[in-house]
């Protein structure tokens, strides 16, 4: 096929935060808005070969729910610092750079040089008033030549623009083809938890953490992301709600069920044997607190 180049906007971010500009994070309804363009590119199989992200807040999030939603590994994302305030110019330089075997490749940024990139690529076939206009969670896709190192004024054509509100605000189940509705991406709906455990002196000791509201003691477990096994997921949230490693047992000790976002979650359960415990300063989520 051709090469073609997605342009997307971050999503809907949040100012109530009072953060600056780089570290503004994403509203709900900005990850959601991410969230639904992936199932967009899933139905319409335009699946990004790869993938470039401005490093601000608001723009690498969305990347990474998008991406996950198409089932990639968001570690795979490629942050590049040039994007948060480059010119048009600057943006022309990274786009020559991206791997010539990558034919679709999907730019995540923030305006107004976006809109500005859009319109260089597209020359006097760019749409003219808000048809032209990139609104946040928005993307374009362009049909573009091979070579990127030199894109000059024009050299692209405007396949799309889809902009969230024009899709469905409900995530198809069990997958992009599904046809039950539900309040959030399939994957959110298969969980993973892990049991952290020591023998100390002969006893066995089992480690928890608080949950999230502060109101009881739990062990670690998170939506299961796509990319990585039940296994990893768990490791995972080892990591970063209890700040422990070691090694997640192959199977699990079994399954539970919940309901929440509107639907049925299956939590599948893992003991791990901690072999490193992180001190407080390095743990990611050190707020919960942790007993064991």
């Amino acid at each position: 096929m051709a090469r073609e180049l997605l342009l997307l906007r971050h999503g809907k971010s949040d100012w109530s935060q009072g953060t600056d500009d780089f570290h503004r994070p994403l509203k709900d309804r900005g990850k959601r808005g991410a969230q639904r363009m992936g199932v967009w590119l899933l139905q319409q199989g335009l699946l990004p070969d790869y993938i470039i992200a401005s490093p601000a807040t608001r723009a690498i999030e969305t990347a990474r729910k998008l991406s996950k939603v198409l089932g990639l590994d968001p570690r795979q994302i490629k942050k590049e610092q040039r994007i948060y305030a480059a010119s048009p110019g600057q943006l022309l330089e990274v786009l020559g750079e991206c791997p010539a075997k990558a034919k679709r490749v999907l730019l995540v940024r923030h305006n107004h040089g976006l809109e500005e990139l859009l319109h260089y690529l597209l020359g006097e076939q760019a749409p003219a008033g808000e048809e032209g206009r990139l609104p946040t969670a928005t993307l374009a896709r362009l049909d573009m030549p091979d070579d990127w190192r030199k894109l000059p004024a024009g050299s692209a054509k405007l396949r799309s623009i889809t902009r969230p509100r024009e899709l469905p605000k409900k995530f198809p189940f069990p997958d992009h083809q599904g046809k039950e509705l539900r309040d959030r991406p399939a994957y959110y709906y298969t969980q993973s938890s892990v049991i952290p455990y020591r023998i100390h002196e002969g006893e066995l000791q089992i480690l928890v953490v608080r949950s999230s509201q502060n109101k009881h003691w739990v062990v670690p477990k998170g939506i299961s992301d796509p990319g990585l096994t039940l296994q990893e997921s768990a490791a995972k949230e080892a990591w970063e709600e209890a700040g422990v490693e070691g090694e997640v047992e192959t199977l699990p000790l079994g399954s539970y069920r919940y309901e929440k976002w509107g639907a049925t979650c299956t939590v599948h359960v893992y003991p791990m044997k901690v072999e490193r415990v992180l001190p407080e300063a390095k743990w990611e989520e050190s707020h919960r607190g942790r007993n064991g």
